[in-house]
């Protein structure tokens, strides 16, 4: 399903291209994965699952002045933006996520359906690391900030790998997931093209009166701002999340390092 390089750089091209911003703000939405409080504000709801990430900002200690430059930048998206429109992801969450597994009603459904599925995914994961740790090649992995990318849902910032080689490595590391076995027999599967980005906030309160052509000037003159510091991916990490707020693991889940 994924694409090859040269296919994948034109598609997200596209994305992070300031003239499409006015038709992506016409199409955006208030996200199901945070709700409205009685006193205001939104709070996330539950939304449990298993993905594949990079270490995100709070655990990665070689990518520091990557992701306090994305907060700064973060912090002026919200500032700037209409109040309540976006909800922010804290900052020791921002991430890279390099492969989703299983989410919301699926997930809620294989664990009430499937005899230790929470055990037999995480041991799935552990054998596709050391399979993949064993065959890989050892290179560095190293990506930039295209440009901000306006999703129907949430906003952030879509990524271009270095060469071809580091956009592969990933490429390859997915398909050994998608592709085994043990996965396919819990029932995962792909849902999307690799499309790597890491999500600022989500959108909140989009009203009718919201100022969509304001709105996509307004994204189009932070997009000049973006940093060009680059994101070294080192690891892959097995993460579980209970909402969009939080990804953590256990200290004995398998690490793949790049």
């Amino acid at each position: 399903m994924d694409d090859n390089y040269q296919t994948y750089l034109t598609r997200v091209a596209k994305l992070a291209m300031p003239e499409n911003y006015k038709t992506q703000v016409q199409h955006i939405h208030s996200s199901p994965k945070f709700k409205l409080l009685p006193g205001g504000g939104r709070q996330a709801v539950a939304f449990p699952g298993y993905t594949v990430i990079a270490p995100p900002a709070q655990d990665d200690n070689q990518n520091i002045d990557f992701y306090q430059s994305l907060h700064s930048f973060q912090k002026q998206l919200i500032e700037l933006s209409p109040k309540d429109l976006i909800v922010p992801v804290p900052p020791g969450s921002l991430h890279i996520t390099l492969a989703d597994l299983i989410w919301e009603s699926a997930y809620n459904y294989a664990q009430e359906n499937v005899e230790k599925f929470d055990i037999k995914l995480i041991n799935a994961i552990s054998k596709i690391f050391e399979q993949y740790q064993q065959a890989k090649t050892a290179s560095p992995i190293e990506w930039q900030i295209l440009g901000i990318t306006v999703m129907p849902r949430a906003i952030g910032v879509s990524l271009v790998p270095k060469n071809e080689n580091a956009y592969n490595q990933i490429l390859n590391l997915r398909r050994a997931i998608y592709q085994s076995p043990d996965l396919t027999a819990l029932g995962m599967e792909q849902h999307y093209h690799f499309t790597p980005h890491i999500t600022l906030g989500y959108f909140g309160e989009v009203t009718p009166s919201l100022e969509r052509d304001r709105l996509s000037k307004t994204i189009s003159e932070l997009n000049q701002q973006l940093s060009d510091y680059p994101l070294k991916i080192y690891q892959a990490q097995l993460r579980k999340f209970d909402d969009m707020t939080h990804y953590y693991r256990e200290q004995d889940w398998a690490i793949l390092t790049f």
